[in-house]
């Protein structure tokens, strides 16, 4: 029974979880930066790529989790090393930065 229970508040956690992160479609995320609710484009990935210089983008992804826009971007350095950031799209600060495994 407390296997039960302790799967049960599990999936109940998780489905929360989900619940409160969700990924921004092309359209609402023009929207949001039109709006200026949200720094453009240029200036989220200029801060990202500040913290790994000549390193190129390969693919980015706004979210909004608990209230809160976030910008993910996925880099690789030219020494072919993959690093994921994600930075707050209000105000253009990195958040995260590590190293991708």
């Amino acid at each position: 029974m407390k296997i039960l229970t302790a799967l049960t508040a599990f999936l109940i956690s998780l489905s929360a979880s989900i619940a409160h992160a969700r990924d921004l479609g092309p359209d609402e995320a023009l929207r949001l930066r039109d709006a200026g609710t949200i720094v453009s484009f240029e200036t989220l990935n200029a801060a990202a790529l500040a913290k790994h210089p000549g390193a190129k983008i390969t693919a980015t992804e706004l979210a909004q989790e608990y209230g809160k826009y976030l910008y993910q971007v996925e880099l690789r350095d030219p020494q072919g090393t993959e690093w994921d950031l994600e930075l707050d799209a209000v105000s253009a600060q990195v958040l995260k930065d590590h190293q991708d495994t």
